[in-house]
């Protein structure tokens, strides 16, 4: 265990909060950040391309007028970009995002979270920024490659933090420093969707992507200073933090000679299977909203830029507040013996699907009352938050060890409908029609309620049998471990490892 240096203890009185709550905040921005970069062309593609005009007057297929909640229109650009080729351009940044999971979720428990996570955002920053350029120069075809590249960088960062909160987060506040980190999805797509839509109004599309691109390089040379992968090897963390750490969680030795990822066993795993089921349909329906509701409102609902980005936004922000209470909620609940992990999980859960379902598919028969379809997918949305309290902490109750690949391997695979869903919808859609909006709904429907079925009858929240505990010793006391019966030996030992 590396000797904390006399410099940093005296450092640390500097610091109010501690620092597990510190990097907390930091990998909130950083997924704030990440989702800021990600969605931001879903609200500048509504202003790039030219929009298409329809004179159906059938109520299934109308396009709504101008009312008290927004007396603008939607106004096109200079792209001719059929919705197909926007469905492509909008998924590609899940190529490249899928395909860095599982090396940086390894990487990231071999030698520590934090270059990881922060290398990966500092490269989604850089092409965020040369996306206009990529524009530019080379149209759709260069924008494509540009948002592979972007996805490549931010593709290791839930697996990164993952770790990262493995080894800073004690079991009894996972909900609710979990729910904190990642809360920071929503509030970026806050960010992304409502400052989009100000920023393009007063500026151009351009200017959007050199902000938000800023914002990553600013938060990588914080992170940077302030943040290390692990207590043990943090120069300022105040003493006190760190012996209680060490304590709670042990000190983790990280090397070359970690044993290797047991990928049959947890590939096998019935519960493993369970939870990526469930993150398929989390992202299924989340990935619809995040990257083509902007469209729907501008597309169907016809809103302004500036109010697409505030309504667009408003659904993340009730998102953003389950998810912070919900992960309170699931703490005490299993604080107080309410209900185990397990059970604690599940109901989270559930009510992050089954709710969205419905809520998704009545917005779409709302029509044109802008009002109650603001209202309905806000609900939709807001209810979807509680899956941070759920399947999403999943990984770490079920191996604290390998919650990077688990993490990895979920988000992943999850990830291939970031790549489906937006191209889908877009073959859905070709005439941006309300009832072929419809359908795009249903199909959600139906991924949302299946996989949560399987989800709730097979999930687990218990540390599993491949775990196995491969990070080396964590303070046990061996003597005081031999005086005990067998089976209550073994059931410590995997709790200290854990």
């Amino acid at each position: 265990m590396t000797q904390q240096p006399q410099w940093g203890i005296s450092f640390s009185k500097y610091f109010i909060l501690p620092q597990r709550v510190i990097l907390s905040i930091m990998g909130f921005l950083a997924i704030l950040n990440a989702y800021t970069m990600r969605v931001c062309l879903s609200q500048a593609i509504t202003v790039m391309v030219i929009k298409k005009n329809s004179t159906d007057d059938e109520e299934d297929h109308a396009i709504c007028e101008p009312d008290d909640l927004d007396s603008g229109t939607s106004e096109g650009g200079e792209f001719d970009w059929s919705e197909e080729l926007q469905g492509l351009i909008l998924s590609s940044f899940y190529i490249g995002y899928i395909v860095t999971h599982i090396p940086g979720g390894i990487l990231a428990e071999k030698f520590g979270g934090k270059w990881t996570l922060a290398i990966g955002i500092l490269s989604t920053a850089v092409f965020t920024m040369l996306t206009p350029l990529a524009i530019d120069l080379g149209g759709s075809d260069w924008l494509i490659v540009t948002r592979v590249l972007m996805g490549l960088g931010e593709g290791t960062t839930f697996p990164a933090l993952s770790v990262l909160l493995a080894a800073w987060v004690p079991a009894n506040e996972r909900g609710k420093l979990g729910a904190l980190v990642l809360g920071g999805g929503q509030v970026g797509t806050i960010m992304g969707n409502l400052l989009s839509g100000v920023l393009i109004d007063a500026y151009s599309w351009h200017f959007v992507f050199y902000f938000f691109g800023g914002l990553g390089v600013v938060w990588f040379v914080i992170f940077a200073f302030l943040c290390y992968s692990e207590p043990t090897t943090h120069p300022f963390i105040k003493p006190s933090e760190r012996e209680y750490l060490i304590k709670e969680i042990g000190p983790i030795s990280r090397n070359k000679d970690l044993p290797p990822t047991p990928w049959k066993a947890i590939l096998t795993n019935l519960p493993m299977i369970a939870l990526v089921c469930a993150q398929i349909g989390h992202d299924w329906g989340f990935y619809i909203m995040v990257t083509d509701l902007p469209k729907y409102m501008s597309d169907v609902l016809q809103f302004s830029i500036k109010a697409n980005g505030l309504y667009s936004s408003l659904p993340y922000v009730m998102m953003w507040i389950v998810s912070v209470g919900s992960g309170f909620v699931a703490d005490w609940m299993i604080r107080r013996n309410i209900m185990n992990t397990t059970n604690t999980r599940k109901v989270m859960t559930g009510i992050a699907a089954f709710g969205p379902a419905i809520f998704m598919v009545g917005a779409s028969y709302a029509g044109c009352d802008r009002v109650l379809v603001v209202v309905l997918f806000t609900i939709c949305m807001g209810l979807m938050g509680a899956f941070y309290a759920g399947m999403k902490l999943s990984p770490l109750d079920m191996s604290p060890n390998y919650a990077g690949t688990l993490m990895a391997i979920t988000n992943g695979i999850g990830a291939i409908t970031g790549v489906i869903t937006p191209y889908l919808v877009g073959v859905m859609t070709p005439d941006a029609s309300l009832l072929q909006w419809r359908t795009v709904f249903w199909v959600a429907f139906g991924v949302l309620f299946v996989t949560a079925v399987i989800y709730s009858i097979w999930a687990s929240g218990e540390v599993q049998p491949f775990n196995n505990a491969p990070i080396q010793p964590r303070t046990v006391d061996f003597e005081a471990q031999e005086r005990k019966p067998h089976g209550e030996k073994d059931r410590s030992a995997l709790e200290q490892s854990s």
